[in-house]
């Protein structure tokens, strides 16, 4: 009997190779997430260093309140920025999520026919030698 061949072989590879390309795309995708989350977290730890420094001074001048309002305000609208730039990566990472799992899904059914085609074809070679072994 001739050796197990599958047919789809190239078009299973090829669905791996396109399932590590959309993995990759997703981890990029988080570590996007991940780098717009800790630039948040600096800017309000920056804002908030800020506010206790100035706090601290001893006389406060005008211009030094004006000047941290200000920052204040630049703060405020930063964190704005960053929270429409992690909605939009959040929204890019659900997208890249789906084209993933399709991928996945597209990869394992050719899997499974694979494996079926293979318990097949040894339930036939071994069929064929318990015939062979039967003759003997």
């Amino acid at each position: 009997m001739k050796s197990f061949r599958f047919p789809l072989e190239k078009a299973l590879d090829w669905r791996r190779v396109q399932l590590e390309l959309e993995e990759v795309r997703y981890k990029q995708q988080v570590g996007s997430l991940a780098d717009l989350d800790r630039q948040r977290a600096e800017v309000e730890a920056a804002g908030i260093r800020t506010e206790i420094q100035v706090r601290e001074w001893r006389p406060i001048a005008a211009g030094d309140l004006t000047a941290l309002g200000d920052y204040r305000l630049y703060i405020k609208a930063r964190e704005s920025a960053i929270a429409r730039q992690r909605f939009e990566a959040a929204q890019k990472l659900a997208e890249q999520q789906q084209l993933m799992l399709e991928a996945r899904r597209r990869c394992r059914l050719l899997e499974r026919l694979k494996e079926r085609r293979l318990a097949e074809w040894t339930a036939e070679r071994d069929h064929e030698v318990e015939e062979i072994a039967a003759e003997s």
